[in-house]
């Protein structure tokens, strides 16, 4: 599946597809005038037009090109990349790509770029809790923003009708904003305007637009919502594929993460005795049996299959306690723990018909354990998924080829395993989508 970005400058171009880069895309940046290069790999691809402040014929001209390429390169999903501070002309570009699309074809707005202090409320943005008619930028020799309204500024130079959705819609959650925007497109409406403060509610949006498959959707905005849109939209493509999380850490951080994890995925934790596991007795043996008959009933409900000896408000193992009684060593404890986790990971690999998409894992000794299990002799590096969590395939042993994120259990914030199993789809998803 291809993702085709029409964006008016380059800097928007490259930043756009650096976002899709980081969900797992391969993607490059190419100027209106040229050809999209002729290589397997690429599966996202935005076309500077150079546009922003050129003549209206020439707008259109060169964004009814970039169109043609698109078509010509048989791309999926198309965007419009709109610069972060709403210069240039942006109704008129839209309105373009619409008229290139059909009349079934919807234009989402979300002008929100959280990550560069760039949010929208009320159908206003606002740049570090300013309007953005109030900034420096609004004072643009060429294209001066005198209103921070995003339905208003579109309308000047848009024939369509446009209407707003309010972020209350948003966290009301997918339902209910897939609904709402069901209802603007049939009141005519061909250009809607939603708001969106975090990232979090930008995922939502994605989500609700994927839901959509009655007309087509074209995600219009400074980068963040074209990422989602295009993972979303991918992951129609893996259904029943099921991505593996496996974790030890016992870490406050780690709890928030796949308190996040469970909530955006409606998965039901497999939980794994960390007490039954730190031994060198028979009980390891029995939680493994447990514990693996258990995620094997679970994996047929949960497309994320999470096995983790972390349970809220669970206290930390005494292990000098228990090492002393079995005469044996802390660091031998530990390893057990996390042997016991690796082999239910194995065993349930194994046994499932499911096909398995990916694994994910927090913690080194966890990933060295899983390893050992599955008698992989490595790990080859591919990608960054976000700091200190990196993707790669296993090599060798049970699992040749098989895609694993790593990462450390203090790294990142409460959305990082989630980002990283997100990630793990999306590359399943390019590789199911090209079949």
């Amino acid at each position: 599946m291809k993702v085709g970005v029409v964006a008016d400058d380059l800097t928007g171009a490259n930043a756009t597809g650096v976002r899709l880069s980081k969900q797992g895309f391969t993607a490059a940046t190419v100027v209106y005038n040229d050809k999209i290069p002729e290589s397997g790999e690429l599966d996202a691809v935005c076309i500077d037009t150079d546009s922003r402040y050129a003549p209206d014929e020439v707008v259109v001209r060169r964004v009814k090109k970039a169109m043609e390429s698109f078509r010509e390169w048989d791309a999926k999903v198309i965007c419009k990349r709109i610069d972060s501070t709403i210069r240039g002309k942006i109704g008129l570009e839209i309105d373009t790509m619409l008229d290139e699309l059909g009349p079934d074809s919807i234009a989402i707005v979300v002008a929100s770029f959280p990550d560069s202090g760039r949010v929208t409320s009320g159908g206003y943005l606002l740049v570090d809790g300013i309007p953005v008619q109030a900034t420096d930028v609004a004072k643009d020799p060429i294209t001066p923003i005198t209103s921070s309204y995003i339905p208003a500024v579109i309308t000047e130079r848009s024939k369509n009708s446009i209407s707003h959705i309010g972020l209350e819609k948003v966290l009301d959650g997918v339902s209910t904003l897939t609904e709402a925007i069901t209802s603007e497109i049939a009141k005519g409406n061909r250009i809607i305007v939603v708001d969106a403060v975090t990232d979090e509610e930008i995922d939502t949006i994605a989500e609700a637009m994927a839901v959509i498959q009655e007309v087509q959707m074209v995600p219009c905005d400074p980068g963040p919502l074209t990422a989602a849109y295009s993972k979303a939209f991918l992951h129609q493509f893996v259904e029943s594929n099921k991505v593996i999380v496996t974790v030890g850490s016992v870490t406050s951080l780690t709890g928030r993460q796949l308190r996040y994890l469970k909530d955006k995925t409606n998965s039901n934790p497999v939980y794994v005795s960390a007490e039954k596991l730190a031994t060198l007795e028979a009980s390891w043996d029995e939680e493994v049996s447990r514990a693996t008959k258990e995620a094997l009933e679970r994996i047929h409900e949960d497309d994320v299959l999470i096995i983790t000896t972390h349970t809220e408000g669970n206290s930390i193992l005494n292990l000098k306690h228990i090492a002393d009684q079995q005469k044996t060593t802390q660091d031998a404890l530990a390893k057990r723990i996390t042997d016991g986790l690796a082999k239910i990971t194995r065993l349930v690999m194994e046994q499932t018909n499911y096909p398995i998409q990916g694994c994910f894992t927090s913690g080194g000794d966890v990933t060295a354990s899983l390893c050992a299990f599955s008698k992989a002799s490595g790990i080859k590096l591919e990608d960054e998924v976000l700091p200190l969590a990196a993707y790669g395939k296993l090599i060798g042993g049970h699992f040749p080829g098989l895609p694993i994120v790593t990462k450390g259990g203090m790294v990142g914030d409460k959305t990082s395993i989630y980002a990283s199993v997100k990630f793990l789809k999306t590359k399943n998803a390019k590789r199911s989508a090209a079949k």
